[in-house]
Order: structure tokens, then C-alpha cells, then sequence
């Protein structure tokens, strides 16, 4: 898969790091050259450029890329950025860091965003589902704002204790993807049981969530 990262600072050069030892293809765009750094991610391409010129990502070829990612320090360059490959170049995934939490309102289709990712709101995430037991967190929002990863740890004592997947009367827009059980990661069948202590992961839309909350009795 080839990807290009707008932006080449300590957010940029971390997921290019991960995506370059995965073996993906990455093209790290800044327009800083003080941020010019061949040597901190050595597989990658690096071009210096600015993201938010129609012809420097043309000229980067960014046509040819599988996924874009605006990751800098601005959210109204990442919102450019995002516009620009998805309308001018029709990439098939954008994804985009926000930076503020007051604008994540703004990164959504219409400009071009695909999955758009807050810091804040995920660290929040992270802290609800690591201390919150019998509740149901959004962990993450997918496909803009269409569907959310939620995340379920059942108490003990459970009403659920013991009954197959398939006894949930989950809604319609709503899938359980997978139960995570001590070390083990346990992809459900139907006749799988449920165990107090399990940690459900759904993907589902907002819409469903109060009745994804009914069906857990939670």
C-alpha cells in the first residue's frame, strides 16, 4: 500500500515509522526544512513541499497513492489537504488528524475526510474504557461519523453470563466483531458463550447505541 503523510513532525515521522515497518510504501510531504530528516524515517520518500498546493501534490504524484493522511499541527491545513486528495486526486481513503477538539465538527465528507482522528477524544476514550466497567464507551468513529467502535466490559456478576452470542438481540446497524478474555482474542460464533468479564467490542452506528445498551442490560 502506498501512503503519504502531510507533515513530517514528531505525529508524522511516528506513523510513517509504523507504516514503513509494516512494509507500506510512505512519502512524507513538509514544507518545513528544518523538518527535512531523511535519516529519521530512512525507508521513506521525502519530499519537500507544501500539501495545501494543488500542483506540489501533483507533482508528488499523489494520484498514485492508496491513502493520504494529514497529519500536521494545523487542522486547517489538514483540512485542505484532505479536500484537495480526495476531490482533485480521488484518493480512496483520507485520514486526517484534528488538533482541536472545537473543530472536529469540520472534518467530515465534505471535506474530503474520511476517518478523522482526535487526540483528546481518544485519549478520554482510553482512560473511560480502562476504568469503566458495565458501560458502553465510543472508542473511535469510523467512516465520517457513520458507524463508532464501542467497547463493553460486562460485570460480575453479569445477567449474561452463560447465554450464546446469538441470544443478544442486538439492533439492526450493529455487529459484534469480536470478545476480548483474558490474553485470548476470540472472534464470536453464535454458540460462543458469554463469560462475566468479557470485553465486547461492537461496531454500530450512534443511532443503535441506546439499544445495544437495552440488549447488554447495561
Amino acid at each position: 500500500m502506498r501512503v503519504a503523510i502531510a507533515g513530517a513532525g514528531a505525529v508524522g515521522r511516528s506513523i510513517a515509522l509504523e507504516l514503513v515497518e509494516s512494509e507500506h510504501q510512505v512519502m512524507l510531504i513538509e514544507r518545513e526544512l528544518t523538518q527535512i530528516d531523511p535519516g529519521a524515517v530512512e525507508d521513506a520518500e521525502w519530499v519537500h513541499a507544501d500539501a495545501c498546493e494543488l500542483s506540489s501534490l501533483e507533482e508528488a504524484g499523489i494520484e498514485g497513492c492508496d491513502v493520504v493522511i494529514a497529519a500536521t499541527g494545523d487542522d486547517k491545513v489538514n483540512l485542505v489537504v484532505s479536500l484537495l486528495a480526495k476531490t482533485e486526486f480521488g484518493v480512496r481513503r483520507v485520514v486526517a488528524r484534528v488538533n482541536d477538539p472545537r473543530n472536529e465538527w469540520l472534518f467530515s465528507e465534505n471535506w474530503g475526510v474520511d476517518v478523522a482522528v482526535s487526540t483528546p477524544r481518544l485519549l478520554a476514550a482510553l482512560v473511560e474504557e480502562a476504568v469503566a466497567v458495565g458501560d458502553l464507551v465510543r472508542l473511535l468513529t469510523l467512516r465520517q461519523g457513520q458507524a463508532n467502535l464501542m467497547e463493553v466490559t460486562l460485570p460480575d456478576p453479569t445477567p449474561l453470563s452463560g447465554r450464546p452470542v446469538r441470544s443478544l438481540a442486538l439492533p439492526p446497524d450493529s455487529a459484534l466483531v469480536v470478545i476480548l478474555r483474558g490474553g485470548r482474542v476470540i472472534v464470536p460464533q453464535p454458540d460462543d458463550a458469554i463469560e462475566a468479564g468479557d470485553e465486547l467490542l461492537f461496531v454500530a452506528t450512534a443511532a443503535v447505541e441506546e439499544e445495544i445498551r437495552s440488549a447488554l442490560d447495561v
